[in-house]
């Protein structure tokens, strides 16, 4: 990963956002409005886009380093098993994240991949392919849009003013409803795809975002780009998003870090 090119991110890089790419072209649009789906044992849909580009995606990314790769489309027990023998390095991915907008033709879901060393992302690449805009990042080299330095959009001056992502439904009760009679900020989106929700946190699109509980591939890619884009996260119970359950972690962020610390004392004091 210390192999550098002229745009600032390194081959391995490179090699992920190509390989995306690639699988997302033969395995997920030829797919898109056409496939059938069906119920996970948790109520969330998976298709055979999802499996077949979870499969695609394992092959080439263990191409490129040949670690453990841990999938939204396996059991638990896989899952956990992964995880304890990815230690010095594990691919988390999703392999279309906003399956029930794939599904439905709804233009909001991506495909997500992360390389996590020692329980940390390190490098992430999301990528929307309708919008055709691909978010990558890697720990102290920065993030990118479409291979360019990943430059966001001028903040809110406070947090009245604010565009939110926000997901209600897993918050609790007293703070979503809180925000749904009272909300803090200007205006709110929710458009069902977590790893994008992040990138659009990371380029200014949304102002601060807020989520009640994600899944380790939900926010592991999108957490690189917002942080390498110099952005903040927590969890609602904690300062360090690093702490607690790694599959279940609730989200407070912002890129902007006044409107960060703003927002999430509201959010602490509105929930308590």
């Amino acid at each position: 990963m210390n192999n550098t090119i002229s745009s600032g991110m390194s081959a391995t890089l490179k090699a992920v956002i190509a390989a995306v790419k690639l699988v997302t072209a033969e395995e997920i649009m030829p797919r898109y409005l056409k496939v059938s789906h069906q119920h996970k044992i948790d109520g969330s849909l998976c298709t055979e886009a999802d499996l077949a580009a979870q499969g695609a995606l394992t092959k080439k990314l263990q191409a490129i380093l040949n670690v453990p790769v841990l999938g939204e489309e396996m059991t638990a027990a896989e899952q956990h098993a992964l995880w304890k023998a990815g230690h010095d390095g594990l691919w988390c991915i999703d392999p279309i994240d906003g399956t029930s907008n794939f599904v439905r033709g709804l233009p909001y879901f991506a495909v997500s991949v992360a390389l996590v060393r020692e329980g940390k992302s390190v490098l992430g690449v999301v990528f929307d392919p309708v919008a055709n805009e691909m978010f990558a990042a890697e720990h102290e080299r920065g993030a990118f849009l479409n291979g360019e330095k990943l430059v966001g959009r001028e903040a809110a001056g406070r947090l009245g003013q604010a565009l939110a992502g926000v997901d209600l439904k897993r918050l609790k009760k007293k703070l979503a409803t809180q925000l749904a009679t009272n909300p803090p900020y200007s205006s709110q989106r929710n458009f069902g795809a977590s790893a994008l929700d992040w990138c659009y946190t990371a380029a200014g699109r949304y102002d601060v975002y807020l989520h009640g509980g994600q899944n380790l591939w939900d926010y592991a890619a999108g957490l690189t780009v917002l942080r390498e884009s110099g952005g903040f996260a927590c969890c609602i119970e904690s300062d360090d998003f690093g702490q607690g359950d790694i599959w279940q972690r609730s989200v407070i962020a912002s890129r902007d870090e006044k409107l960060f610390e703003e927002w999430k004392k509201w959010i602490r004091a509105a929930g308590t």
